[in-house]
């Protein structure tokens, strides 16, 4: 007996997309091929997402799954798979959508709540699988619902929670699902409206104020907030105007509140009542018209020398009786100078500051805006001076100046030149500084500055400071008479010079050795210098150098030069005459003493022959 399977097929009456509540069969069909006529058992297995649903043995080619009502559930990937004998074949899977959901159940947990309590709402899809998605929604008249989202991975029902706030009189709930298929999301119908009554626990408040709601500067505005509560424990009344608190109260059913009316007081006032998680405000605007203007305080001079005359003067347009007072301000509070329209006063420099006067008309006090009074003291003549002390500069350094007056009101302006020429103007307190970096060897003075403030006296000028430049000290070097060989007993007159350095130079003269000798040191009005060294000796063989300094750098040093002390001629002559001396002496003694062996029979013989 052989057998084949040509292939599995399964198909889906009455289609593949089948509505919620109508019946739906899974056909699983086998083709074999026989090579005799043999009866073959099949076993067929039906999975839904790769789950096992369903199974049956047959002897036919064909098996059926059938889902009597189809619910959303049933929606999946569906394959069937024949296995006769030791032979197993699977199908292409087959997409089956079960379109439509069940209708969402919405319970509430009250039935009647207060402002501000909890409803909680419990939504169920009967018969869906998880995952899915719950909408909640809060209807209130008059205004779109508010909807809020969960989702819920492994149940279908989902709850949420809703605060009850004050103005929530009657209130509907219900909900809806939805679920992600292949086509997208598939969303179910709204469940029934569940209905929560709402009872108010106070009324919104009431404000009121007495006399109307317009007044003038000066007048007596009294508020008044009151509210109707079924239980009076816990109320708290709160009257604020721009987020700032006036007045308030607890467990009573009204405040109060009054104040002497200012412009300033207009604009809108809030009467809170607040209970627990609930609060409910009125809002009320006032408007109070303005009684008087702001005074206005005038100045004989705002800039003025000390010792003059200043005459003050408070004035209100269009009114002339009020009770005038002028003031000074001052960072520890305002100092009343005198209680009346005009203050005439000689001024010094410490009445410097800013001014103001108040102005009182049936208890409403105003104030003007300050005016500012610069007196001031004469600047004293200035004094110009190096910053570093010493009035001098190197060549190519910068210069830096101060100028500085002692005395005087700042601010004090400063102007430096360089003879003739302004080179700086600034504006300080009681100094000033200038920094001339272009430096000359022409520029050895010509520097002032002038000092000047607001002050009627005019400009003071500095005493003329003269500046040296210094020039550094260029090309050291070093020589010798005589040069390179000096006789012994002799003397060597060293010469050390300067290319270019200002005065007083300092020279220095050295003999190298395992450590540096100072030899000889000068300071010269002059850039050279000469050293005459006494009567040479053989250990003054060695090498020389001088170094150079002046106030402008540190020491400049020569190239070297190597002196060798030797012999005098007469010293060679002496040596000389000293040497064939000793050889005749010799020759004598040896000569001497030869005749006397020779007398005697003695001598020995010269040579020896063999």
């Amino acid at each position: 007996q052989v057998f084949t399977f040509n292939g599995v097929k399964i198909k889906v009456e009455p289609s593949d997309k089948v509505k919620n509540g109508a019946p739906m069969s899974i056909i699983c069909h086998a083709d074999i091929s026989k090579n005799t006529d043999f009866q073959l058992k099949h076993n067929f297995t039906f999975f839904k997402d790769g789950k096992l649903v369903f199974m049956t043995i047959s002897d036919k080619e064909d098996a059926r799954y059938e889902i009597p009502v189809a619910k959303s559930a049933d929606t999946g990937d569906y394959e069937c798979r024949v296995k006769a004998g030791d032979k197993l074949v699977i199908s292409k899977p087959i997409y089956v959508w079960v379109a439509g959901m069940t209708k969402p159940i919405l319970t509430a947990d009250k039935k009647e709540v207060s402002e501000g309590e909890i409803v909680k709402l419990r939504c169920e899809l009967p018969e869906e699988v998880p995952p899915l998605e719950f909408f909640f929604r809060k209807i209130k008249t008059n205004s779109e619902p508010i909807e809020k989202r969960v989702a819920e991975q492994n149940q279908n029902f989902s709850e949420m929670e809703y605060y009850v706030e004050a103005g929530d009189n009657i209130l509907q709930f219900d909900c809806f699902g939805k679920r992600q298929v292949k086509a997208g999301w598939e969303s179910s119908q709204h469940s029934n409206k569940t209905l929560v009554t709402v009872k108010e626990p106070f009324r919104k408040p009431t404000l009121i104020t007495r006399p109307s709601n317009n007044f003038t500067e000066g007048d007596i505005i009294e508020f008044e907030c009151s509210t109707v509560a079924a239980e009076m424990r816990g109320i708290e009344i709160i009257f604020q105007k721009n987020r700032t608190i006036l007045n308030s109260v607890r467990d009573k059913k009204f405040l109060k509140y009054s104040t002497l009316a200012t412009q300033e007081d207009s604009g809108e006032y809030q009467c809170k009542v607040e209970q627990g998680a609930v609060s409910k405000t009125t809002k009320l605007n006032v408007f109070v018209s303005e009684l008087f203007p702001k005074p206005t305080l005038s100045a004989s001079m705002t800039q003025l020398d000390e010792n003059k005359d200043l005459i003050l003067n408070c004035s209100i347009n269009g009114l002339r009786r009020a009770n005038f007072s002028i003031l000074r301000k001052s960072s520890s509070g305002d100092i009343l100078l005198k209680k009346s329209k005009i203050l005439a006063i000689k001024v010094n420099v410490n009445d410097t500051g800013s001014y103001t006067c108040k102005a009182e008309v049936k208890g409403i006090i105003k104030e003007s805006k300050p005016v500012r009074i610069s007196v001031y003291a004469p600047v004293s003549k200035p004094t110009l001076s190096v910053v570093s002390g010493s009035p001098e500069v190197v060549l190519g350094k910068p210069l830096q100046l101060i100028c500085h007056s002692v005395m005087g009101t700042p601010p004090i302006t400063f102007t430096f030149y360089k003879g003739d020429e302004i080179k700086k103007n600034v504006t300080n307190d009681t100094y000033a500084t200038f920094l001339d970096e272009d430096i000359g060897l022409n520029d050895n003075g010509g520097y002032r500055c002038d000092a000047r403030n607001n002050h009627s006296s005019g400009v003071k000028t500095s005493n003329t400071l003269n500046v040296t430049v210094i020039v550094p000290i260029r090309g050291a070097s070093l020589g010798s008479v005589p040069y390179g060989e000096v006789e012994v007993g002799s003397d060597t007159a060293f010469l050390c010079s300067v290319k270019e350095g200002s005065w007083p130079i300092d020279f220095k003269f050295f003999k190298k050795t395992d450590h540096e000798v100072l030899l000889h040191k000068v300071r010269e009005y002059s850039d050279r210098t000469i050293w005459h060294k006494k009567t040479m000796k053989r250990k003054d063989t060695g090498t020389y150098y001088c170094m150079a300094s002046n106030r402008a750098s540190a020491d400049v040093r020569s190239r070297p030069i190597t002196i060798s002390v030797i012999l005098a001629a007469w010293q060679k002559g002496v040596i000389a005459a000293f040497v064939l001396t000793a050889m005749a002496g010799a020759g004598a003694v040896a000569l001497w003493w030869f005749l006397r062996k020779k007398k005697k029979g003695n001598v020995p013989p010269l040579f020896v022959l063999g």
